[in-house]
């Protein structure tokens, strides 16, 4: 189980957690740690994890409250925004820095690719 986040943990923004998290994750794959450096990895790694989902579930609300102000577009193609984020998980290497064009283009390579 996770240890809670404390106040260092929280202080990361999204993009630090998750180059770290990336970090982590090479380390474990290259093996060659001990036992315990490995298992110290690992417990890092699920706290890393567990900041990342904190951001994104703030982004969402925010998203949320924006959509759900009077007078404001509340119709969020939710469908898009997964998307996006399949294709992100799907090409990480295109994932960093993307421009707005290159994001939709790349939603819609994947939109194609699942109509399929």
């Amino acid at each position: 189980m996770p240890k809670k986040l404390d106040e260092t943990d929280t202080a990361q923004s999204y993009e630090q957690a998750r180059d770290e998290l990336a970090q982590v994750v090479a380390k474990l794959e290259a093996g060659g740690a001990t036992l315990e450096e490995s298992l110290a990895l690992w417990e890092r790694g699920e706290r890393l994890a567990a900041i990342c989902q904190e951001w994104l579930d703030g982004a969402r609300k925010r998203l949320a409250a924006i959509t759900a102000k009077p007078g404001v577009d509340s119709s969020v193609d939710t469908d898009r925004l997964e998307l996006l984020r399949q294709a992100r998980q799907t090409h990480p290497e295109r994932g960093d820095g993307m421009s707005q064009a290159q994001a939709e283009a790349l939603v819609e390579e994947v939109r194609h690719g699942r109509d399929r």
